[in-house]
């Protein structure tokens, strides 16, 4: 078992123990989330760290996303209920880069592969991209691309 699918686990149980019905519901639904991903496809198989951490994002993905939803829709109560719910995932999610360093990281494969204008965004996209991994989310990455490119 992956030690960050292992560490979910704990938590869970210490939530449990403690009376935290917010890390509660969040770690199950996550580890739920994790399980259906090891049992998805044809046979089935155990994640990954890496595997379970982009699970973990893609959750708090989730909570973001219907957290504005529900500001847009004036449920306040809700999008706060989302918001507690991504914090708690995001204490398992590697820390996201500053908008400094994700600059100088764009601004460096700018110079690097000579890009100019928007149609080098994809160009600019692939290299900056395995340096960033996961610290950075991509909508965020194509904005600082686009904006450097003066797209």
């Amino acid at each position: 078992m992956s030690s960050l699918k292992e560490k979910l686990r704990a938590d869970l149980s210490a939530a449990m123990k403690a009376r935290d019905e917010v890390r509660t519901r969040t770690l199950r639904m996550t580890l739920t989330a994790v399980t259906n991903e090891e049992v998805a496809g044809k046979q089935s198989r155990e994640l990954s760290d890496d595997e379970v951490l982009k699970v973990v994002g893609r959750e708090a993905k989730k909570r973001r996303e219907a957290a504005e939803a529900f500001a847009q829709a004036g449920r306040a109560e809700q999008a706060e209920a989302e918001r507690v719910e991504g914090a708690v995932l995001a204490e398992y999610l590697p820390a996201q880069l500053s908008d400094a360093e994700l600059g100088e990281i764009v601004q460096a494969a700018i110079a690097e592969t000579g890009a100019s204008g928007p149609r080098a965004m994809g160009q600019v996209m692939k290299v900056v991209r395995p340096k960033v991994g996961d610290r950075v989310e991509g909508g965020r990455l194509a904005a600082e691309v686009k904006r450097r490119l003066g797209a």
